[in-house]
């Protein structure tokens, strides 16, 4: 589905943005301000990007861990700095600060992340039966990565979404590798959406370092679903230029990975720089709207921090963290 100038401005904006939070989020994990863990964005940020710019309020999302969703949280509306503030154990965190990375906007249908892997797609499969049966035109988008397929709860997922023709979105962000494991030696073929021809779900592959290309398979994976034609499965190859979390080993398998290549993916694979190239190409843009872009990009993700480190750290008593686990 072909994008408009605007849409493809909007994409830009939102992976400008994207990208220069993950850049300052590994800024305050080196500095060793974070309470928790950090799983790098780098150059896979375009597939979340399009998951989220297109999307109603109240269509429901669950998105992917790279980068800790923010490339789909922040293109879908959400303040984020809240989420941030979570990040560095803040009272002004989505959460209290109490959860260091796992986010829950119920507000804004995004609902909770999970370090249990596919744990999402039953809720998906949940949250899409009632938005069919509320009747209201809601979607559900269940973002992955190409390693939660190996999980029973997928094929359960997608079997019970396109028997009861859902408004499931089934978005995999396939960077080819899961934390060591590569898709070889995980998966029998080279593509996991010929899973969902087993379902009968229609499916797309597109690259997923071109932003419009991701957008626009948004487009038509939201027409689809939104126009109560079932589930849809969307394939978006990416690229994980770097260890699977911060400080972790950059292994295939106990083998460590082509350094010289990930290198080259940084600079050449950048979707941002692609994109920019595009916009510069097509007229849709100026040098100076995409250098103007960036900086408020920049300032935006420099205000997400300046708000966590002015946030009073969070001290929990023992009370409180237990009124948040038990019920009465």
């Amino acid at each position: 589905m072909p994008l408009t100038k605007d849409q493809r401005i909007l994409l830009f904006t939102n992976l400008a943005r994207a990208m220069a939070v993950d850049r300052m989020m590994m800024r305050v994990i080196r500095a060793g301000r974070m309470v928790g863990f950090y799983h790098e964005g780098g150059v896979a940020l375009a597939p979340g990007v399009a998951a989220g710019s297109f999307l109603r309020k109240d269509d429901a999302m669950w998105p992917h861990y790279r980068a800790h969703s923010l490339a789909h949280t922040i293109s879908k509306g959400l303040d984020v700095k809240h989420y941030v503030a979570e990040h560095m154990g803040r009272e002004t965190g989505c959460c209290k600060g109490r959860s260091s990375f796992h986010l829950s906007y119920p507000g804004d249908h995004v609902f909770g992340a999970s370090g249990n892997i596919g744990a999402n797609f039953p809720l998906c499969v949940g949250y899409g039966f009632a938005a069919k049966y509320k009747n209201a035109g809601q979607i559900v988008v269940n973002c992955s990565g190409d390693g939660s397929y190996g999980e029973g709860r997928a094929h359960e997922a997608m079997l019970m979404s396109s028997l009861w023709q859902l408004p499931v979105i089934f978005w995999c962000e396939n960077n080819g590798i899961a934390q060591h494991s590569t898709l070889a030696s995980l998966f029998p073929g080279d593509r996991i959406s010929a899973l969902a021809a087993g379902y009968k779900i229609p499916s797309i592959v597109v690259d997923g370092q071109d932003l419009f290309a991701c957008g626009e398979a948004a487009l038509q994976a939201i027409e689809h679903v939104r126009g109560g034609k079932g589930p849809m499965f969307v394939e978006l190859l990416t690229l994980r230029s770097q260890e699977h979390n911060v400080g972790g080993l950059n292994n295939d398998g106990p083998t460590p990975r082509d350094q010289a290549l990930m290198d080259q993916w940084k600079t050449e694979k950048d979707p941002l720089r692609l994109a920019e190239v595009v916009l510069l190409k097509d007229k849709v843009l100026t040098q100076k709207d995409v250098e103007r872009i960036k900086q408020e990009a920049e300032r935006e993700a420099d205000a997400m921090e300046a708000f966590s480190d002015a946030s009073p750290k969070a001290m929990p008593s023992v009370e409180s963290l237990m009124s948040a686990v038990y019920a009465a």
